[in-house]
C-alpha cells in the first residue's frame, strides 16, 4: 500500500531474528513479502548477519556459508538482495534472540565474513557495519577490507 502512494521508493525488508511474534525469520517470510508486492522492481531484502544466524541459518563456516546463501539463492533469490548488516552475534545458533557482537568476538567468527568479503556475489552492495563497539569500528572496516584485497590476490 504504501508503495503505491510514492514513486522512486524501494521498500527493503530486513530478516528478523524471529523474536517474540516476529515474522521475517525464515527465507520463506521474505520471498512471501516479496510475493505479495504487484511491482517487484520496488521491493528488496536486507540480510543482518546475526539475525540470520540466530533464525538457524549457520555462517560458522565456509560451507555452511555456501548453504545459507544458496538457500537464499533458491528461496528469495539474489536479486532482491539490496545490503547486508555484518555483525557477529553474542547469542547463540538457533536461539532467536538478536544480540550483535563485534566481528570475530561471537558465535559467528570471522570465518564468515572472510567468506562474504570474497564472494563477488556481495560486490556492489552496501555491506554495513552493525557492530557493537565504536572504538573498534575504523579496526573492523579495515579488517573487512583486507579480506576484499585477499580476493584480488588470490
Amino acid at each position: 500500500i504504501a508503495l503505491d502512494k510514492t514513486q522512486g521508493v524501494t521498500a527493503v525488508i530486513e530478516n528478523t531474528a524471529g523474536q517474540g511474534s516476529n515474522l521475517g525469520f525464515k527465507f520463506e517470510h521474505l520471498a512471501a513479502i516479496i510475493d505479495g508486492v504487484e511491482d517487484k522492481s520496488r521491493v528488496g531484502v536486507c540480510i543482518d548477519t546475526c539475525h540470520a544466524f540466530a533464525a538457524g541459518y549457520d555462517l560458522r563456516t565456509p560451507a555452511e556459508c555456501e548453504k545459507t546463501f544458496a538457500d537464499f539463492a533458491r528461496i528469495v533469490g539474489f536479486k532482491y538482495l539490496r545490503g547486508m548488516h555484518l555483525n557477529d552475534a553474542k547469542s547463540t545458533f538457533g536461539s532467536r534472540v538478536d544480540r550483535h557482537h563485534s566481528l570475530g568476538e561471537g558465535n559467528i567468527g570471522h570465518d564468515a565474513f572472510r567468506w562474504i568479503m570474497q564472494d563477488d556475489r556481495f560486490d556492489g552492495i552496501p555491506l554495513i557495519l552493525e557492530t557493537i563497539n565504536p572504538d573498534i569500528w575504523a579496526e573492523e572496516i579495515a579488517w573487512l577490507k583486507a579480506q576484499q584485497t585477499e580476493k584480488a590476490v588470490a
